[in-house]
Parts: C-alpha cells; structure tokens; sequence
C-alpha cells in the first residue's frame, strides 16, 4: 500500500496543534507548575476554553490550502486565498464552524486581499510580518513541491509565494523555505532524523547563498547550521514565542532530542509560550519521519473532524 505522506504530514501539524492548544500562551514554567504538572496527553480548557482534540487557526489555514489544492490539482494562490477568506469570515475549515485564534498579520492580508484581490501584495512586508503564521501553515505547499516532484527553483518560489499570501517578508519566507527542505530530506533520505535534518538544512543553506541578496536574513538562523551542537543546547536557551525563527528553532530542537512522535510533540508543546504552533511545526515533521502509525492512537481518537480531515488528505486529484 503506498505511503500518503499528505496523511501523515498534516495529520502530525494538526494533532501537534490540538495537543499544544490548552496551553497556549502560558510559560513553560507555569506549565511545570500546574497542578496537572506538564502536558502528557490531549486535554481541554485552555484561554479558549475548548475541548480535546480541538485545533486552532494552524491547522484551519493548513487544511484550506490543502483543500485548495486537491480541488485545482495545483497551487492557485488566488484560490488559496479565498480559501482563507472562507475560514476567516465564514468558519470554513474549522473544528466547530467559527475561526478563533487569528494571528493579526494573517487577519491583515486576509483583510487586503478582500480589498484589492491581489495575492501577490496581500502580505505583510515588515520586520513585524516575520511571526510564525506563514510557517505554520506551510505544509501543503511542500508536500506538493514534493510530490509533483518540482525542479528546487520552482519548489522554493511556490513555497515562497504560498508563504508569502499573509508573510511576505523574506526572513519568514526563508523559514518556510528551510522547512521545504526538511520535508524533502526526511521523504528522500534513510538516515536518522537528525542526519536528515542536516542534510535538508545543508541544502537549504547552499541554494539560498547562492544569492548574496538573502545572506543578512539567513544569518539569523545560524544555529540551524550545525545541529550537533544545536542538539547540546540547554533548554532555557530555546525560546518558544511567536517570532519565526525561535518557532523554527524550538520544533527542530524538540526533533533532534527525542526519538519517537510522542516524546518529541510532549517536549514541544512543554516548551510553553506559543505552544499550539511549535507543536504544529514539530508534529509535522515529525509525522513524515514516523509516519501516521507513530501517532498515538488515544491523540488522534479525539482530534476533531478526523474522519472529514482523513478524507481530505486522500488527494485523489492530485496524486502522481
């Protein structure tokens, strides 16, 4: 039977989601303080209020570009677009009908792109457009470029340009490039986890020095480049906050220090701060590597509309 990468991929994003979701916002420390103590399973409450297995606005963004692209066959971003317009106005692609926990530059661009129709200049462009909610989303784009099997020109300029629909400053669009290539080395390579990591951070690193153009924002994730000693560092030097490059940084932590799906989304989420993302981030990698049968089978019993979300990744339309 072959592998539905699609599957796995946005099934690990949406359950890292869902489990990071209760303790959005709060610090690891107050996590560790609870009287629960640390997330070990799904749960519910949360500043939402919601119930297990809830996801949030990662997942609902995530879910419409997958939706847009299984219908089209390809990536539209005018259509993904409206897609986000139907999440973001009528409740569309969401656990319960209603959208909640919107990041203010996607509200933006969602808002500009109602005014003036232009996916191409939607994007927030500033130093504040490079917060983690182009890359929380970004999955369907890279599984595309990778199952269409796109030239890496082409893969980065379609994960760019999906990327770049809310966050179109290049420090975020990098971020989102960097992942591509994550995704791709964990797909193509056999090597551990981390041994793929690197290699897709490798690539990454040498196809964006080729431009002298991206070496100022490349540099701030340095710390990428050699994960063995990113590995050794301590946790109270790992930020877990909305800004793209600590998100970024907090799921490959999370990744290389642990050896399965559970231990590896349990250490992301406990990180704190903006715990549904990095866990969303984390999971989806995490999954590719693991694969959908390394998600615990009591997390995914809960997850809302699983059997709507299973459904969807089929991507009949679109497979090779």
């Amino acid at each position: 039977m072959k592998r539905n990468i699609w599957l796995d991929g946005m099934m690990g994003v949406i359950v890292g989601d869902a489990l990071g979701c209760p303790v959005q916002f709060m610090s690891r420390e107050e996590i560790a303080g609870r009287a629960a103590g640390p997330v070990t399973g799904m749960e519910s409450g949360g500043v939402y209020h919601m119930p297990e297995g809830t996801w949030t606005d990662d997942s609902s963004m995530a879910l419409a570009a997958l939706d847009s692209i299984r219908e089209l066959g390809e990536v539209d971003l005018e259509d993904v677009m409206t897609s986000f317009v139907d999440w973001y106005e009528e409740g569309e692609y969401t656990p319960f009908g209603e959208a909640f926990d919107m990041g203010n530059t996607c509200s933006l661009a969602i808002e500009k792109f109602e005014r003036e129709q232009n996916p191409m200049t939607c994007g927030g462009t500033s130093e504040r457009s490079n917060g983690n909610g182009s890359l929380m989303r970004i999955m369907p784009a890279c599984l595309y470029a990778y199952d269409r099997k796109l030239p890496t020109e082409a893969a980065v300029k379609t994960v760019h340009e999906v990327g770049g629909l809310t966050h179109n400053h290049l420090r975020a669009k990098i971020a989102c490039g960097l992942y591509y290539f994550c995704v791709k080395a964990i797909l193509e390579e056999k090597d551990s986890l981390k041994e793929r990591l690197r290699k897709g951070f490798d690539e990454g690193f040498a196809f964006y020095e080729k431009n002298i153009a991206n070496r100022v924002e490349l540099a701030y994730y340095g710390r990428l480049r050699d994960l063995e000693e990113f590995t050794a560092v301590p946790e109270d030097a790992i930020k877990s906050t909305g800004y793209v490059v600590d998100s970024l940084e907090a799921a490959v932590w999370s990744l290389i220090r642990t050896d399965s799906f559970k231990d590896c989304l349990l250490t992301a989420v406990n990180l704190g701060d903006d715990s549904d993302t990095v866990g969303a981030i984390a999971g989806g990698m995490a999954a590719l590597y693991y694969g959908y049968e390394g998600i615990p089978e009591d997390w995914l019993a809960v997850i809302k509309r699983r059997e709507w979300i299973e459904e969807l990744c089929k991507m009949e339309r679109s497979e090779m």
